[in-house]
């Protein structure tokens, strides 16, 4: 008698980006958990606060009205929202979908199957959904490329349903059915056979890449391709700004550098990995490769923040990153992550770590408050006057306040959070066919299986980034190599009190279980020098300590922080803490204010530091990363 058994079907990993290949394999949120420190807390208060908050101002600001709208036949008679407002709405869903994979909440499976109902009815036939567009008394579909975010809308509902596709495979919400009818419609309207055009905002590549991995279906990572090498055709209208603003001015493998809006350009670099490995377009991999090297190199902030310009968006040119006028929008800080974790992925190299690390810090940890409720849409390094608290219920300009603000008119970076925050344990550490890799430092647990079939249980112990020490036990034997990332800034770093270099320190072993590692990591406050050719800070210094950029705030000075200048020589930490002597010049002007230099002279005060991810939580205040010296 022959025994037959029915394939085994993979379980999918609960990821937001898992690769056809790469030199690393990414972790799902059941094999990869923060349990402690900063990020658990910002991920628990994400789940209790603001995946509420965002859900409650969807609803209150119209934009998931909208969708009921449209499913009565009554738009555009009381449509709200911007032509983008759609895509909130999907955000959020991919933000309910990673945190109800990884916290299992029955409270929010309600609340994500009731909205989508609300959104699938919506659906047209043959399967377009917009609110904004294609009905009567509403400007024709696809009539407004470089402005209308069609595709972007529908780009991150392909993400949304590749996040529920993952976590709750199967599921009968009807979420992935809706995003695969809007996959197809896409395919037969911008195919070889359809319209030569692209979005004036990537991300539809990036949904048609992960929803061809989710389902095995070549077409739409055939039109991800497509999309991104029709960038730089000159496809779309020019514009004040110029066709970089979109990156349409050149092709995706001619550029030098990330340039134009810097959310487009991050999403678009993030996608075209995508297409590069699952492709196996090396040249493409290595033009990418290139591109995030000068970025760093010259067009990214101290705190890991990208676009200089306020005007676009945008980045400037090399060494254009003034501190007052930093744009560094969230969300272009999260399109950073989202391309660097791609390319840590292809390559297994420690840079793009370092970047995410610092990003996540600095960045996505100082954009959102405390409670959850309030944002930083622009994450500038200097705040030369006091703002005023906003109104908890008042939507505000997207930079229109210095302080963190609950609701935007243009509110991309609060559900960018959402969404990142939930699905933060999925970027911690990887596999390969040798061991695991942990790539980021913070409390937790790891439970997976090597390439080559190795049974991986480990339990990750540290206070870091207040303390340098990171613990690794051994929970289950196994026989593995260890590789933990020593940052580049971590000169000093031993493994195992033995020095180790920056970049990957790695350790095999036949383990048993309560085994450690120990990397300890140099974590005194360090002066930086920024690049000469910085010239908006030429002369001034910045305080780091770990991964975190420190700041000062006039709250703490007891005076605006325009007239201190930093003494050499002076910084020291001061418990958890860092405490430095400054300068303090009084507030007298002269009749001429350029002439010979002159050491600076005023009254002498020792203040604290605070890190930067946590100015401006102690209300109105003028603050400074960059730091004159005084001579």
């Amino acid at each position: 008698m022959t025994m037959t058994t029915a394939p085994v079907t993979p379980v999918p990993v609960q990821a937001p980006v898992v690769p056809a290949s790469g030199a690393l394999r990414p972790l799902g949120l059941d094999e990869s958990r923060i349990t402690g420190g900063l990020w658990a807390e910002k991920q628990s208060v994400n789940a209790a606060a603001t995946l509420g908050h965002i859900g409650r101002r969807l609803e209150s600001e119209g934009w998931l009205p909208n969708f009921d709208l449209a499913a009565a036949g009554s738009l555009p008679e009381g449509r709200r929202g911007r032509e983008f407002a759609d895509s909130e709405v999907y955000k959020w869903f991919e933000a309910l979908a990673w945190e109800i994979g990884r916290g299992g909440s029955d409270e929010l499976e309600q609340v994500f199957r009731a909205a989508v109902a609300r959104v699938a009815a919506a659906q047209e036939a043959d399967g377009y959904l917009n609110t904004m567009f294609g009905r009567e008394g509403q400007r024709p579909r696809w009539s407004d490329l470089e402005w209308g975010h069609e595709l972007y809308c529908a780009g991150h509902l392909l993400q949304a349903a590749v996040a529920r596709a993952r976590t709750r495979p199967g599921s009968d919400d009807g979420l992935l059915e809706v995003a695969i009818r809007v996959a197809d419609l896409v395919v037969r309207e911008f195919g070889p056979d359809g319209r030569d055009a692209i979005c004036g905002h990537a991300e539809i590549e990036l949904g048609l890449a992960e929803l061809g991995r989710v389902t095995g279906d070549d077409r739409y990572t055939a039109q991800a391709k497509l999309f991104v090498d029709r960038h730089g055709a000159h496809t779309l209208r020019d514009i004040e700004h110029g066709r970089g603003y979109y990156q349409d001015d050149v092709p995706v493998r001619e550029a030098q550098a990330l340039r134009g809006h810097a959310v487009r350009a991050n999403y678009l670099s993030a996608s075209a990995v995508d297409v590069a490995v699952d492709t196996a377009d090396a040249e493409l991999l290595a033009a990418l490769e290139g591109q995030w090297a000068r970025t760093v190199a010259r067009r990214t902030y101290i705190t890991g923040g990208q676009g200089a310009r306020h005007s676009d968006e945008a980045f400037g040119e090399d060494w254009e990153l003034p501190s007052d006028r930093a744009y560094s929008e969230t969300c272009a800080g999260i399109g950073s992550i989202m391309f660097a974790w791609r390319l840590l992925l292809a390559t297994g190299e420690a840079r793009y770590a370092d970047l995410i690390e610092r990003t996540l810090y600095n960045v996505l940890a100082t954009s959102v408050a405390d409670d959850g409720r309030a944002f930083f849409y622009s994450n500038p390094l200097q705040q030369r006057i006091e703002g005023s608290v906003p109104d908890p219920d008042e939507t505000v300009g997207r930079a229109a306040t210095s302080l963190r603000a609950p609701w935007f008119s243009v509110s991309c970076c609060p559900t960018n959070i959402g969404r990142t925050l939930a699905s933060l344990g999925a970027y911690a550490a990887t596999t390969t066919d040798d061991g695991v890799q942990l790539h980021q430092f913070a409390p937790g647990e790891i439970r997976t299986t090597t390439g080559s079939g190795a049974r991986v249980a480990l339990t990750v112990s540290t206070a870091y980034p207040a303390d340098g020490e990171i613990r690794v036990r051994v929970d289950e034997p196994g026989d593995y190599e260890i590789a933990l990332r020593v940052p580049a800034w971590a000169e000093g770093a031993t493994l195992d009190e033995l020095p180790v270099e920056p970049g990957y320190a790695r350790v095999r072993g036949a383990w048993s279980p309560g085994d450690e590692v120990v990397l300890v990591l140099p974590v005194a406050p360090r002066v930086t020098v920024p690049d000469p050719r910085i010239d908006a800070v030429r002369g001034a210094v910045a305080i780091e300590r770990g991964p975190e950029v420190w700041a000062l705030e006039s709250i703490d000075l007891g005076a605006d922080v325009g007239g201190a200048a930093l003494v050499p020589g002076s910084v020291r930490a001061d418990g958890g803490g860092i405490v430095a002597e400054f300068v303090v010049r009084d507030g007298s002007a002269a009749e001429w204010p350029y002439g010979s230099a002159q050491p600076a002279t005023g009254e002498r005060r020792t203040a604290a530091l605070v890190p930067y991810r946590r100015w401006g939580n102690r209300g109105s205040a003028t603050m400074r990363v960059f730091l004159p010296l005084a001579h």
